[in-house]
């Protein structure tokens, strides 16, 4: 039995099927995400959702959706589902839907009468092209299969209604049409593998609704064009090819170029093989630039989450040239925001305090995975220039004190992943000398010193050995309390006492400015404050403002994005420390508490991790349908243990 499969009765249970949702890319990009049931719920949804760098930096739906009709004996049955006001589904195609199978790729089984009719979707790599191979694998009479697309051309932010700007004209090209909607726009190919009809019926849909953009508190419907639909035959044990992309195809190449993409999967038959397709696809190469997206639907490349997943995302899966590809674009890009030079990658946030000690962090996993001899040779002139950066005061926002701790001022603009913002303010304003930032910082030292030692310059060693010695009896001082955990951040008089999760990186990291007992205490109170089967806690449920539930408009949501909402990516950080901490006797917990991720391989994004989940039972998911720093943290706890059990 294959490990992503779903049978005919949750498949007919839309309270079941609709929340589970499936996602490719072509690792450009450019994405398909929709529902197991083919019906979207959001208004990123879509069959081909591509970057339009033309018109802006957002990803456009060019085709919403492609519903099919079996037509036998003049009978029509239409295997297409919408949502529509007052919770009317139509036409309700799931109800033919006898199972669901994602191991390769998705695989849709239906029946109808005597008809069994399989769909499977993959999305070629680096081309903006969707393609859909629909079988007939059991007919008693002559079948025609029909195929209507559902235009959007917009934002994945906007809405599109009826209106009369519309460009309804179309182009005959090679078995199929060309089209757009709207100036500015390019051209989407709609094409099949044989000969078929083409039927210009234009009409627009009114009224489809996204239940999950009304659960935001966001609008919540559209209308979608319809220009017409292909009409083709079909015989028993025969494949029919459809292709929608932005350039013309050769037909007669189809169902090869469908083959081989299928051929190019790695099967999702384990947790470890869905996390890894997972990984693959948050890669975005854009010409010479090699990014990594932070999640999907909406996030772009930021520098954080770039620098946090990295390693889970290549060196986990043993895949370093993929970490050096990446590195290579986020190399020129850090040198050009230290040396103030506009830069022609896009990488968000770069001027975050932590970025550049995450940063530091990612390479010294490099150096793990590969060689300390390989890191410095590719990487020592980027760590020296990092620790400069940082020690002369360049940063606008990080201030070395003599004290040995950096300082940066986050009251009025967040500076940490504790991002969340209301009316332009930080729910959470972190701010004076924070806790993970210093333990960053304090890593980044030693491992740096350790490097320039091995590399036969011990003066310089010596002295961010100095410094990093200042820095560890500094952050012991300032960050522990009588209670035996960390306080989260200090300014001045000001001390932030709420149990957070930022204090485990201090017990994580190779370099920790804390002794064995130190880190042992801090381990003992998140395990005990902050654990859940989902991740850590962002918050303590005994910590004031406890509020644990994502839910609501956004302006709610906001208020618990990091207030007791668990995050999957802060467990491969706890999961590393309790190894540090217990070590080959900590590994049975370690993999009981990877139970409790392996289970979400079958909810929410089918073979990913949502962006977060809620810190009270039943722990459900929220967010992004898919987070590469979550992905990246499981992968690299995996690795982890596979050394230990070596």
């Amino acid at each position: 039995m294959s490990y992503l499969r779903f049978d005919k009765t949750l498949m007919l249970n839309l309270e079941e099927s609709l929340p589970r949702e499936i996602l490719r890319t072509n690792k450009s990009g450019a994405y398909h995400c929709t529902t197991i049931v083919d019906c979207n719920t959001r208004k990123y949804h879509g069959l081909l959702v591509i970057p339009v760098p033309e018109l802006d930096e957002e990803n456009h739906v060019l085709l919403s959706s492609l519903d099919e009709t079996v037509i036998q004996h003049g009978a029509e049955f239409n295997l297409g589902l919408h949502k529509y006001q007052g919770n009317n589904f139509s036409p309700k195609g799931h109800k033919y839907i006898r199972e669901f199978d994602c191991e390769k790729v998705p695989v849709t089984t239906y029946r109808v009468g005597g008809v069994l009719l399989t769909k499977e979707k993959v999305f070629v790599h680096h081309e903006n092209r969707i393609l859909i191979r629909y079988t007939l694998v059991e007919a008693h009479s002559a079948t025609k299969l029909r195929l209507r697309p559902f235009l959007a051309f917009r934002s994945v932010r906007q809405y599109t209604h009826e209106n009369n700007e519309v460009n309804k004209e179309y182009q005959v090209v090679e078995n199929g049409i060309k089209t757009c909607m709207y100036p500015g726009y390019p051209e989407l190919f709609m094409q099949v593998n044989k000969k078929n009809e083409f039927h210009f019926e234009p009409d627009w849909y009114r009224g489809i609704e996204y239940p999950k953009e009304q659960e935001r508190g966001y609008d919540f419907n559209e209308d979608l064009y319809v220009p017409g639909f292909f009409e083709v035959d079909i015989k028993k044990g025969e494949s029919v090819v459809f292709s929608a992309g932005i350039s013309d195809v050769s037909t007669n190449k189809l169902k090869q170029i469908f083959q081989h993409e299928v051929n190019d999967r790695t099967p999702r038959d384990s947790f470890y093989h869905c996390l890894k397709n997972s990984a693959h696809q948050f890669h975005n190469k854009q010409g010479d630039c090699h990014y990594i997206l932070a999640g999907y639907p909406w996030f772009k490349c930021r520098a954080r989450d770039l620098f946090v997943s990295l390693p889970g995302l290549t060196l986990a899966i043993d895949e370093p040239d993929e970490f050096e590809h990446v590195m290579e674009t986020a190399q020129k890009t850090l040198r050009c925001y230290m040396n103030n030079i506009p830069a022609d990658c896009k990488i968000y946030e770069l001027d975050d305090p932590d970025v550049l000690l995450w940063a530091v962090w990612a390479l010294q996993q490099y150096a793990k995975e590969t060689t300390r001899e390989k890191c410095r040779i590719k990487y020592g002139d980027l760590l020296l220039e990092i620790i400069d950066f940082i020690r002369k005061g360049k940063h606008n926002n990080l201030f070395l004190h003599d004290n040995g701790l950096l300082y940066t001022h986050g009251a009025n603009k967040p500076v940490t992943w504790m991002n969340s913002t209301i009316d332009g303010h930080p729910v959470i304003p972190r701010t004076g000398y924070v806790v993970e930032v210093n333990a960053l910082w304090y890593n980044a030292l030693r491992f740096v010193a350790d490097m320039l030692r091995e590399d036969e310059n011990p003066s310089l060693a010596d002295t961010l050995d100095a410094l990093a010695q200042k820095t560890a009896a500094s952050f012991v001082e300032t960050f522990r309390n009588e209670y035996g955990y960390l306080l989260d951040f200090v300014d001045g008089n000001m001390m932030d006492w709420s149990v957070r999760p930022n204090m485990i990186f201090t017990v994580a990291f190779d370099y920790s400015p804390l002794d064995k007992i130190q880190k042992k205490q801090v381990l003992d109170i998140v395990t005990k404050e902050l654990l859940t089967p989902k991740g850590l806690r962002s918050l303590s449920p005994k910590s004031v403002g406890y509020n644990p539930n994502y839910v609501g408009i956004q302006r709610e949501r906001d208020s618990a994005y990091h207030q007791g909402t668990a995050w999957p990516w802060l467990m491969g950080f706890y999961m590393e420390a309790y190894l540090k901490i217990y070590k080959i006797s900590g590994i049975s917990f370690v993999e009981r508490q990877l139970i409790g991720f392996e289970d979400e391989m079958t909810n929410h994004c089918i073979g990913s991790l949502p962006e977060l989940f809620d810190g009270n039972p039943p722990f459900k998911g929220r967010g992004a349908v898919s987070f590469a720093m979550n992905v990246a943290e499981m992968l690299r706890i995996l690795k982890l243990l596979s050394k230990y059990n070596f």
